[in-house]
């Protein structure tokens, strides 16, 4: 995969038309498919389950597929969409009780691991686990809905989580969820983001790949 990934969110797809979707996004050139698991609890919506992420790969879905968890608790649900066919897995660290033990568990089944950091959210909970990260999920606005608003503050969380994996050394994704859509990528990128969930801003358009393209248009600006 190259520098920057495009992860088209299937929460602003047509359900009904589930595994077309997700066939027709990765053709107009989605790297990933971002799976949003909502529980009702965490946030206020309920989305999917496992069986959803297995019945993509059983239609054939070969693209990698990164599932969000917005759920508590996360560790059981971890052991499902490992099973289920998921290559990343993502929780919020306010719904573990034991961050360490839930990062090493998604790692122990075959998957990327992920923590999600919401815009109010102090990145002190990366400060020891940094070892057991493979992507870290800058929130842009706050869990739970389809198609918000892009909250201006993350973009300076968004510099502080990038200088934290720079002197790290270890090589950590760092993707951006909310309110992403051509006219503000690239100084997101800027920010030191290099994956991008985006849903509302590609399914409300007629033409995915004419989205898609644009937004890596606006990608190969950013120095």
């Amino acid at each position: 995969m190259g520098k920057y990934l495009i992860a088209p969110s299937l929460l602003s797809a047509d359900f009904a038309r589930l595994g077309e979707e997700a066939e027709k996004i990765i053709k107009a050139g989605g790297d990933l498919l971002h799976l949003d698991v909502m529980d009702n609890h965490y946030v206020p919506n309920l989305t999917v389950g496992p069986l959803v992420c297995e019945a993509l790969i059983k239609y054939g879905i070969k693209a990698p597929i990164d599932v969000h968890l917005m759920t508590n608790p996360v560790d059981s649900l971890i052991v499902d969409f490992a099973k289920a066919g998921a290559t990343n897995i993502t929780f919020h660290p306010e719904c573990s009780d034991h961050i360490d033990r839930s990062l090493a568990l998604i790692r122990q089944h075959g998957c990327k691991a992920g923590l999600a950091i919401n815009p109010a959210t102090s990145l002190n909970y990366l400060d020891y686990v940094l070892d057991k990260v493979d992507l870290i999920l800058m929130m842009s606005v706050n869990p739970g809905f389809g198609g918000q608003q892009f909250i201006p503050m993350t973009l300076e969380k968004l510099k502080k989580a990038r200088a934290l994996i720079d002197k790290s050394g270890k090589n950590i994704r760092l993707a951006i969820d909310g309110g992403i859509k051509i006219d503000n990528i690239g100084e997101v990128a800027k920010a030191g983001a290099d994956m991008f969930i985006a849903g509302s801003a590609i399914f409300t358009q007629p033409d995915y790949a004419r989205v898609i393209q644009a937004m890596r248009q606006e990608l190969e600006k950013v120095n």
